[in-house]
């Protein structure tokens, strides 16, 4: 199958391997003429787990090519796949649709035989619709489909997830549509379930589940605050908790809020299609509210340990939202960060992926270091805030020889209270005492 991906993001990019992976012809278009460069000189533009040998091997093979042009892409397509960003109204919060609609215009004019526009950007109800009467509006004798196919592709596991996936959705009425995208997805046909619905309703689910997901990792976050008052163990409480089948044990990890490209975006963006048909949607508003509150008390906790000091130096480990990407937007340790920055407060900074991103975005506000210890030189505090595995097992004798003080603050739970309070440091962690 000949497919064209527009957009060379977290999820264009991943998915474009994946399908050359599976013995697609790929072309993947993007504006951005410096990133389009890169791919074609063999240089990935972004980091994830187990991406580097795949594209290597697909772009040397001939199944996968990047350009600028969105004629050689979508001329003689089977599959147009759309993965362009829809980031939120700073001031409405709604998706931003410009780069959905700009590029149904322009993939209107290149359309030959019959096609499938399949949306795996996340997009609001009804936006098939309007990329429909684009598409028949610039080019009537068009032959296509317009479906939405979307991604469940967590970042930092996204081929892992693209060859595994729980469930594959397709919204469409259209037959042919669904017999193209079924053949698309055959190769998982066994261990996967394809759910057809309504293009509406495969809208709705995308933001139906990230929105459930925040709303997991908030309660969990208060749950950790309800520990830390009666003396319970947070992580035990979970663990007691995704023991039930109904609950399950994912996205119970209490610690400093939701963060990346979807969960904030998404769950303002619910709110915002909730509110235009006239519907209240006071959980999800409740855990928005929330996940930003966590952040500023997350950040109050460091501070007030340091507030006493005269010119207190914090080590950051961790900048990336998550550990195995490299992707620093809506991180939240980039906002505990800005946070600290308010106070006044020197940071010198490591992560092992998101050193490029985090400079791109904080700039000369902090300073950076090439390694974990290094890091942690002359540092009043040491803070932890993505889930790098190399953070949760560190060298306590070398912390201790390269910090003014000895305070920890594990503010995702990595390490072990034991260990931490033998080589006598002071050691905060999230909804758990360790006494």
């Amino acid at each position: 199958m000949k497919i064209g991906i527009i957009g060379t993001g977290y999820v264009g990019l991943p998915s474009g391997v994946g399908f050359a992976e599976l013995g697609h012809t790929v072309v993947c278009v993007d504006n951005n003429k410096a990133k389009i460069e890169a791919l074609n000189k063999g240089k990935l533009t972004l980091y994830e787990n187990g991406l580097a040998d795949l594209f290597k091997a697909n772009t040397e093979q001939g199944r996968l090519r990047f350009t600028t042009s969105m004629k050689e892409a979508v001329q003689e397509a089977d599959l147009v796949i759309i993965a362009v960003g829809t980031p939120p109204d700073p001031i409405t919060h709604e998706a931003d649709l410009q780069y959905i609609y700009a590029a149904a215009t322009e993939l209107a004019d290149y359309l030959t035989g019959y096609t499938v526009i399949a949306n795996k950007s996340t997009v609001p109800v009804g936006t098939g619709d309007a990329v429909e009467k684009i598409i028949a509006s610039k080019n009537p004798a068009a032959d296509f489909d317009v479906v939405s196919l979307p991604e469940f592709l967590r970042e930092g596991f996204a081929l892992q997830d693209f060859f595994n996936p729980d469930r594959i959705i397709l919204g469409t009425h259209s037959e042919r549509a669904i017999s193209l995208i079924s053949k698309l997805y055959e190769p998982f046909k066994e261990k996967t379930p394809l759910l057809v619905v309504s293009r509406k309703s495969s809208e709705t689910i995308k933001y139906a589940s990230n929105a459930f997901l925040a709303m997991k990792i908030h309660y969990i976050n208060e749950i950790a605050n309800f520990c830390e008052k009666s003396g319970a163990n947070v992580a035990e409480v979970a663990k007691g908790m995704g023991m039930d089948k109904r609950i399950g044990n994912r996205f119970l990890n209490a610690g400093i809020g939701f963060g990346g490209s979807c969960f904030p975006k998404d769950t303002m963006a619910m709110a915002h299609m909730a509110n235009k048909v006239g519907v209240r949607m006071e959980l999800i508003e409740t855990t928005i509210a929330g996940n930003q509150k966590r952040k500023k008390e997350m950040a109050d906790r460091v501070y007030q340990s340091l507030k006493d000091l005269k010119n207190p130096k914090v080590a950051v480990w961790g900048l990336a939202f998550k550990n195995g990407t490299d992707d620093c937007r809506q991180s939240p340790a980039m906002d505990i960060i800005r946070e600290l920055l308010q106070k006044a407060l020197s940071i010198t900074a490591y992560d092992p992926k998101a050193m490029d991103t985090a400079k791109a975005i904080l700039g000369d506000k902090i300073s950076y270091a090439s390694g974990m210890y290094e890091a942690v030189k002359g540092a009043d505090v040491l803070v932890i805030l993505t889930e790098w595995p190399e953070f949760s097992a560190p060298d306590f004798d070398e912390l201790a020889k390269r910090m003014n003080r000895k305070v920890i603050f594990d503010l995702r739970n990595m390490l072990s209270c034991e260990d931490a309070q033998e080589a006598d440091f002071e050691y905060h962690c999230i909804g758990r005492k360790c006494d």
